[in-house]
């Protein structure tokens, strides 16, 4: 569209507004996608749920918001989205349809995918139909996702995949997936990996969930098992997958601010925990000054990472920085989180030992502290985020790697795991 076809932010801000009174529920924490035990039918009806508002945001034409309209898009800016996204506060969204639905997946298939790609799925996923999820860590690999073991094999138009996934969120209530695979064990591991795209509930494909801590299930291993793929269904070059996947991961630190992503402003992507001034007055420590100092910490800490995120995306967009830079908002976001994870269970108190539903936001304080570790996990470790920054960001000298111009096939491995 030309300029003058564009709608202004502050116009589309206010139909957005009153759109959402009409339209929109209350947000429900206990809807929302997050790592909790719920029964499994509680769980289904929250992704049919969310499949419903996703579907009305839709027809209502606020999906997609930055996406091209020839995808079924809007079309619109990221200072478009970012209104929708002030606006919503409060409201019900469709948590399920933003990570990895919309970013990294939709912003990787629009980037990579062929036209039929992204004229078959995209439409798809805003319209609510298809719920994507990353197949990328492995059981032998961890972060090192370059370390790939899942295997695809050319047999004529298609490929059969082998392999095992794991610590997919949200996997057994999914549909599709972007998964990273080995098409070449004769060069080094970077230089051999190619993507696909692979419906999840199918033959030679099963899911299983991993029971938590706290009792959740959403975490799941996959097994890949002659699953066959065809070669319209391959995203990028073959043994290019690296390319890809060096943007997929862009697309994955920089969450907060992608413009693909529909949620609250100053949300951590639908985080059914309380804040911690809710959890100090759930607590009844509203008058204590050591709790004081620690709510100001933690709002000190949500403030600082939204400016931080915002920054990084202007950096990144105009070019003054390296989508390299993205690993900084990973960095901080994670071991932010962390630390605001510990202040609630400082706050919380008793309750954080033992508690009811009568403790309301201090609730669940002690099994979100004894889970903290997963948001330096999650989505690449902060350990991992600390090497792009020292490396790809500080420009200081790589860490040395016995593997980097070994062909994949004589790198030494566990005897389980070689291939």
């Amino acid at each position: 569209m030309s300029a003058d076809e564009v709608e202004d932010v502050e116009s589309f801000r206010q139909r957005a507004r009153a759109w959402m009174r009409a339209n929109l529920e209350p947000f429900s924490a206990e809807m929302a996608m997050g790592l909790r035990s719920v029964p499994r039918e509680e769980e289904l009806a929250a992704v049919a749920h969310d499949r419903q508002v996703q579907r009305r945001l839709f027809d209502a034409g606020f999906a997609g918001i930055c996406v091209p309209r020839a995808y079924g898009g809007q079309g619109l800016t990221p200072a478009h989205q970012a209104a929708f996204n002030q606006e919503l506060a409060g409201y019900e969204y469709p948590s399920r349809f933003q990570i990895p639905t919309m970013s990294p997946c939709a912003a990787v298939l629009l980037e990579f995918g062929t036209e039929a790609q992204k004229t078959r799925h995209i439409p798809a996923i805003l319209r609510g139909e298809e719920i994507w999820m990353q197949f990328l860590s492995e059981p032998s690999g961890g972060s090192d996702v370059a370390g790939a073991l899942t295997t695809a094999v050319r047999d004529g138009d298609e490929w059969v995949l082998n392999g095992s996934k794991v610590w997919t969120t949200g996997a057994w209530w999914s549909d599709w997936a972007l998964c990273l695979a080995r098409t070449n064990w004769d060069v080094p591991k970077h230089r051999g990996l190619t993507v696909f795209i692979l419906p999840i509930h199918q033959p030679g494909i099963e899911v299983h969930q991993i029971e938590m801590l706290n009792g959740a299930r959403d975490f799941c291993q996959e097994f890949i098992t002659d699953v066959r793929v065809p070669d319209s269904d391959r995203v990028g070059d073959v043994d290019q997958g690296w390319t890809v996947g060096v943007r997929w991961m862009f697309h994955e630190r920089m969450l907060s601010n992608s413009p693909y992503v529909t949620f609250p402003s100053g949300s951590e992507h639908g985080a059914s925990e309380g804040s911690a001034l809710d959890v100090a007055r759930d607590a009844g420590r509203l008058d204590d000054p050591c709790a004081r100092d620690l709510v100001g910490e933690a709002r000190v800490l949500e403030v600082v990472g939204r400016h931080l995120q915002q920054r990084l995306a202007a950096g990144v967009r105009s070019g003054r920085m390296s989508d390299q830079a993205a690993a900084i908002g990973r960095l901080f976001a994670g071991t932010a989180r962390a630390r605001l994870s510990t202040i609630r269970f400082e706050l919380a108190g008793p309750a954080a030992a033992a508690w009811s539903d009568d403790d309301g936001a201090a609730a669940d304080a002690g099994f979100t502290f004894l889970m903290r570790q997963t948001a330096c996990i999650g989505g690449g470790t902060t350990e991992m985020a600390r090497n792009v920054v020292s490396e790809r960001v500080l420009g200081m000298p790589r860490e040395r790697t016995l593997d980097r111009d070994v062909p994949f096939r004589d790198v030494p491995r566990s005897a389980s795991s070689h291939a």
